[in-house]
Parts: C-alpha cells; sequence; structure tokens
C-alpha cells in the first residue's frame, strides 16, 4: 500500500470495488436523478432502480435474480437469460411506480458488446423504462433466450455424456434440461408479465 504525507486511503465502497465515485459525480451534475443499477456477482444478477437524494439515495426498486424461483425459472441464476428476466422484473415492477427513465450505472462493469449486464438493460427496456445505451451493445433475442448455452450443451452430450452432466448439473438437479432452456425461458418471462401485468 501506497504510504506518504498526502497519500489518502480511498473511501470503502471504491477499495471494495463497487463504486466509481467520479462516474458517480458526473451522473449527479448532470441533472438525471434516477439510476438504473446493475450489478453481478459471482452467482446472481441485480437490478435496482435508484434515485439520487442528498441524505442518501433512495432505492425504489429493487430485483435479484433468485426471485425468479417465484416464476418458475430452473437455470441459473447468473446467465444472460437470467440477466434479462430480472432486468425486465425490475422494470415492470418500475413501471407500475411510474418511472419510464433512468440513466444505466453499471459500476465497475466493463462495458462489453452483449455482456449480462446489458442482458439486464434490455430487460428493463422491454418492460417500458427507457435506459438509454446504443442499440449495439444489446444481446440479440438468441442469446437472451440462451441459445448459445443450448449449442454448448449439445456439443458437450457429443463430447460425454458425464461431462454434460457435471457441467450442467445444477440445471438437472432442478429438472431442466438445459436444451430446452429457450422454450423454459419464454415460459417464465409470460409469467413474469402475467404477474405484474395481469396481461399475457
Amino acid at each position: 500500500m501506497a504510504r506518504g504525507a498526502s497519500y489518502k486511503v480511498p473511501l470503502k465502497r471504491r477499495r471494495e470495488g463497487k463504486t466509481n465515485y467520479y462516474r458517480r459525480y458526473r451522473m449527479i451534475k448532470s441533472g438525471q436523478r434516477v439510476r438504473a443499477v446493475v450489478r453481478k456477482t459471482n452467482n446472481y444478477i441485480i437490478v435496482q432502480i435508484v434515485e439520487f437524494a442528498p441524505k442518501g439515495d433512495i432505492t425504489r426498486v429493487a430485483a435479484h435474480s433468485k426471485e425468479l424461483s417465484k416464476f418458475g425459472w430452473r437455470g441459473d441464476y447468473n446467465n444472460t437469460p437470467a440477466a434479462y428476466l430480472t432486468g425486465l422484473l425490475a422494470g415492470l415492477k418500475a413501471v407500475k411506480l411510474g418511472i419510464v427513465r433512468a440513466i444505466p450505472d453499471i459500476g465497475l462493469h466493463r462495458p462489453v458488446k452483449g455482456c449480462r449486464i446489458f442482458a439486464a438493460i434490455r430487460g428493463l427496456r422491454d418492460a417500458g423504462v427507457n435506459v438509454p445505451v446504443s442499440d449495439e451493445v444489446i444481446p440479440p433475442d438468441s442469446r437472451v433466450r440462451g441459445e448459445h448455452i443450448v449449442k454448448y450443451a449439445e456439443s458437450l452430450v457429443a463430447e460425454s455424456e458425464d461431462r454434460f452432466k457435471e457441467f450442467f448439473s445444477k440445471y438437472l438437479e432442478r429438472g431442466l434440461d438445459p436444451r430446452k432452456l429457450p422454450e423454459h425461458f419464454d415460459e417464465v418471462k409470460a409469467s413474469i408479465v402475467k404477474a405484474l401485468t395481469g396481461g399475457g
């Protein structure tokens, strides 16, 4: 660690890799008070709608990928389809509160084209929340529905049934064949939309 009379210890959330204070300062100065905050851990995706307030940010909406199990989700909680569904869930909750615009806050995550962060943002946008990002970074339908996972599962089966069962053990324990992931995704998406809007 650096030392010296002029050295300042970084703020705790910066040390922990949770907050980019320079970017946050710029967001606040822009006058946009509502942020779509997307974070991923080793196991989950978290999407929040956060409003700036002088005495501390207010979380208006929160969705955690673990919540997807309430709607029948049996896949992984940290893959691209789960990221999209978590964003969709947060977005539908936000729209019910009258929140229809938020600026993206991806923290210290790298903005990689088609990544899970942008899958979650696509979910927010499809729910009716305008989150301004380039369409070029948004993952296509095939990736959002998990078709790339299906291709990998099929290649593993062709190579080794044991490796397939080992790699997708959690899917199989929950009763989901990963080769059926796109159809399962569609069912869970419809369940979320119906539960939060009453529609199909």
